[in-house]
């Protein structure tokens, strides 16, 4: 199940500080998107797995904004999410996931008539 968090932010009208608040939400673990959702784009609704602490978040923004405060925490319907981004037109990637595999080679050994290797 996933979970709509909504964090009020201060930015004090610089570009810098929404890069480092964006940057510093990226980075906790269990973020799965981030948008703007109010008109003075004060508000921060991040979408997350049950993974997502709100609590550190919102304590992560502050040291990195001086201001925030959680708003609300609810939980997301996930088919209902999905249906609105294909209406929308925006179809939603997914990505392969490739292994990068390291080539192994064998080489036969005959080693029948040798007793000890070493001697």
């Amino acid at each position: 199940m996933k979970q709509k968090v909504v964090i009020k932010v201060s930015f004090n009208g610089e570009k810098k500080s929404r890069t480092k608040v964006m940057q510093a939400a990226v980075g906790v673990p269990g973020v799965e998107s981030i948008a703007f959702g109010d008109e003075d784009n004060d508000q921060i609704v991040i979408i997350g797995n049950d993974g997502l602490d709100s609590v550190n978040l919102t304590c992560i923004l502050r040291k990195k904004a001086r201001f925030a405060e959680l708003l609300s925490v609810s939980s997301v319907d996930e088919t209902k999410e999905v249906k609105k981004m294909t209406e929308l037109g925006v179809q939603p990637m997914v990505w392969p996931i490739y292994q990068a595999g390291v080539p192994q080679y064998f080489y036969p050994v005959d080693n029948h008539n040798e007793t000890c290797s070493i001697m």
